[in-house]
């Protein structure tokens, strides 16, 4: 699992300052109160964000305009999920988890469906909006998205002679990375440590090869494979992959000698100190590949007193119909209002707003509860090729077998 509290954490670095001044000018305008008060807790993963942060200002601004009081709790994702799991006969009426994990609360029978809860969904964007999405049924939103992309630095390119336009597919990208090592520079870091932030870079490839979830085995899923393993091989990319997190890889890239770095939109704002550009990753044979999201859904908890459910779904909206509460949070608001207010407040954004249409949740094809199983077997499979200790072919034979196993 992808957590806020490390190196890894969504959204930290984008520029929100003006943009969530402008949201939260928007979304305090006083207006009369049709929920006739109470209390309504909230719970969220981001211990992180205290009473005077960002955040804090975004729920507050609703509670104001609902005419509420929100108690917020907050812990760590992995927390948040196993408190909520033990809590079922004292849920909130809010509940913030990563995506993937929307499925496996929705399996346990703990959230409502915007069916049940009364909630619109017509205008969140929906390619993010799959993520909460089973058998039809909706059980979360999200408060905004981020995605991967491929960072570059233009110094190094420059002096190896690549020019960014050339990198079209995953041939011309590994040429340009053989020009930067020639050049005496290092040519891309990522992170392929065995976690699901393994998986979480490897799927932009993975996908990228027309490779789908349910085939770890494919062809094409061992062309991605392959791909990486190929890198590592010869000295394209650097051995400590293996074990980098998205933070640390990111810490390798700061250094200047490597030319190219898979990571996120939350590294936006130190990409841009350090003069760092930015493509999205390419597909096999030229495109677009579709990279995971990222982000927190926001779902509403089963209540005995089902009369809670109207207010909720104000809070819900309030903070996912705009820009104010992904603004708050660093991500692309999930709205096309909110990325138009987002990209008037910030125009640097529209690169970002762009990634985000075009990514792919990682529960997508209606995958639920299994893509925990599959992503361990995956980011298993990456180590094991990565490592030498298996051919990407065996890995991914390996992975398919013991993914069918465990699913069984």
């Amino acid at each position: 699992m992808i957590t806020r509290n490390n190196a890894a954490r969504f959204g930290v670095t984008l520029a929100v300052t003006a943009a969530l001044v402008t949201a939260l000018a928007a979304c305090s305008t006083p207006a009369p109160s049709s929920t006739g008060g109470g209390t309504y807790s909230l719970w969220d993963p981001y211990p992180d964000r205290d009473a005077t942060s960002t955040w804090a200002m975004a729920i507050n601004a609703c509670a104001t305009d609902l005419g509420i009081t929100i108690e917020r709790n907050s812990g760590n994702t992995g927390d948040t999920v196993k408190d909520l799991t033990t809590a079922a006969s004292n849920l909130p009426d809010i509940a913030m988890v990563d995506n993937p994990k929307v499925s496996t609360l929705a399996d346990a029978g703990l959230l409502t469906t915007a069916k049940d809860n009364g909630l619109d969904v017509s205008d969140i964007s929906p390619n993010i909006l799959s993520a909460g999405e089973i058998n039809g049924d909706v059980y979360g939103v999200p408060v905004g998205a981020n995605t991967l992309g491929l960072y570059y630095n233009p110094t190094v390119l420059a002096a190896a002679g690549v020019d960014i336009a050339s990198v079209k597919d995953y041939p011309s990208l590994t040429a340009a990375l053989q020009k930067i090592v020639a050049a005496g520079k290092k040519g891309i870091t990522f992170s392929a440590v065995g976690t699901e932030e393994g998986s979480f870079q490897f799927l932009p490839w993975f996908w990228g090869a027309g490779a789908d979830l349910t085939k770890l085995d494919s062809p094409q899923a061992v062309s991605a494979l392959e791909l990486w393993t190929g890198w590592v091989k010869d000295g394209l990319a650097p051995n400590s992959v293996l074990a980098n997190t998205q933070g640390t890889s990111w810490d390798e890239f700061l250094t200047g000698d490597f030319g190219f770095a898979e990571n996120g939109s939350w590294f936006k704002g130190a990409a841009d100190t350090a003069g760092y550009k930015s493509i999205q990753v390419p597909g096999i044979a030229g495109g677009v590949a579709p990279a995971p999201t990222g982000g927190e859904f926001i779902s509403i908890p089963v209540q005995k007193d089902t009369s809670r459910y109207a207010t909720s779904v104000k809070i819900v909206k309030c903070l996912t119909e705009g820009s104010a509460g992904a603004t708050a949070l660093g991500y692309i608001a999930p709205t096309q209002a909110g990325i138009d207010a987002q990209l008037t407040a910030d125009p640097t954004l529209k690169f970002w707003a762009g990634a985000v249409g075009d990514a792919k949740p990682r529960t997508a094809d209606n995958l639920g509860i299994k893509y925990s199983v599959i992503s361990e077997q995956l980011y298993t499979a990456v180590q094991s090729a990565l490592s030498g200790a298996m051919s990407p072919a065996d890995a991914l034979a390996a992975a398919q077998a013991k993914a069918l196993e465990n699913l069984k």
